[in-house]
């Protein structure tokens, strides 16, 4: 399939948001900062014929659309609220028919603008209970960072059990829980069209470890057995297409789709799982 930005699929009507668009990167959080490229606005990516990066270069936000209204996943920092929206009217989807939110896992970096988006389209949120009460308190007393990375507090609306399936118009998503990054991880999969086919597409949370304690940790004691089930899962997934909350992790350049080297599933979890499986071991010789 040929990538296409928005700003030449979309004519004029891109013109005049590209242009409102800032050229410099979303501010920083006086509370912590993050990689500038999280908070580089970028015009809306075609990824499949009603799938459509919304996010910024290195933060991924999935809008997808239907003929009933349209469903968003994931929704970057704080800061992306109004970027996300000026996204979702570029593409055509007024912010009163986006009909529900999901969301990957609970932290600031993907969670963030949940709060106001809600506000400002009136969806429905849905998460799993773990991730349902990270959100509610707005990211704090997180296992692994405490209270360092807060954003504002966001109330799910459903929540939902592992394999249960969200349902807009024709279009319909199967939940996997999938817990290691986050007690309450997720991964979206559903079909989509593409250059005329069905595809699998799967939308997989990260299956990385920053920091985190992997032997003897007192609140999270059977993570790595978390881990091991969630890479067991994530390599049996429906895939023909992966995607992943952070697009370099499973080889996505969205300023550049023709240099990305995407891997599949199965690739995903092999890798994750090697780089656990070396982390768990330096902390055991400590």
């Amino acid at each position: 399939m040929t990538f296409i930005r928005c700003s030449t699929l979309c004519g004029v009507l891109l013109v005049s948001v590209a242009q409102a668009e800032p050229v410099t990167p979303l501010p920083q959080l006086e509370a912590y900062t993050v990689p500038e490229a999280w908070l580089q606005p970028m015009a809306p990516l075609q990824i499949a014929d009603n799938v459509w990066q919304i996010g910024t270069d290195e933060l991924t936000s999935l809008l997808l659309k239907t003929r009933e209204g349209a469903i968003l996943i994931d929704g970057g920092m704080p800061q992306s609220a109004e970027h996300l929206l000026a996204n979702m009217e570029a593409v055509g989807v007024a912010p009163q028919t986006l009909k529900w939110i999901l969301v990957s896992h609970g932290h600031g970096d993907h969670a963030g603008s949940l709060a106001a988006i809600k506000r400002a389209t009136g969806a429905r949120l849905v998460a799993n209970a773990e991730t349902a009460m990270l959100m509610a308190d707005g990211g704090a007393h997180d296992i692994h960072f405490g209270d360092d990375i807060l954003y504002p507090p966001v109330r799910v609306d459903r929540q939902i059990q592992d394999g249960e399936q969200v349902s807009l118009g024709d279009l319909t998503l199967t939940v996997h829980f999938i817990p290691g990054h986050t007690p309450g991880s997720m991964a979206w999969t559903w079909q989509s069209m593409r250059d005329g086919e069905k595809v699998d597409i799967a939308y997989v949370d990260s299956l990385t470890a920053p920091g985190y304690q992997l032997v003897n940790n007192p609140r999270y004691p059977h993570i790595v057995e978390a881990f091991t089930s969630t890479f067991k899962t994530v390599k049996q997934l429906p895939c023909d297409l992966l995607l992943t909350p952070h697009p370099g992790a499973s080889g996505w350049d969205y300023t550049d789709a023709s240099q990305s080297t995407r891997m599949d599933c199965a690739d995903y979890a092999k890798k994750a799982e090697k780089t656990l499986r070396e982390q768990r071991k330096a902390q055991q010789a400590d």
